[in-house]
């Protein structure tokens, strides 16, 4: 907490959660977000939803893969 650094990459950190256990990782990570920015390579849906934004790569036809980005704060959230 004295000298964060300005970002972290973290990789699959929550493939062997539950689904508590993501929530709560998500709300560790959020806690940080005002002293640093996260890049998490993750293929979870509940980790995805709480991003700002979501980047990710496509194959719409094959063999040829498409890069593609989101801005998830441009939309509004479900309400659950």
């Amino acid at each position: 907490k004295a000298k964060p650094s300005p970002f972290a990459i973290l990789d699959e950190v929550d493939a062997a959660l539950d689904e508590a256990n993501v929530r709560r990782l998500i709300a560790l990570i959020r806690e940080f977000t005002d002293r640093s920015q996260f890049l998490v390579v993750t293929h979870a849906k509940t980790t995805m939803e709480a991003a700002d934004v979501l980047f990710g790569v496509t194959m719409e036809e094959p063999g040829v893969s498409k890069k593609v980005g989101v801005k998830l704060t441009d939309f509004e959230k479900k309400e659950e």
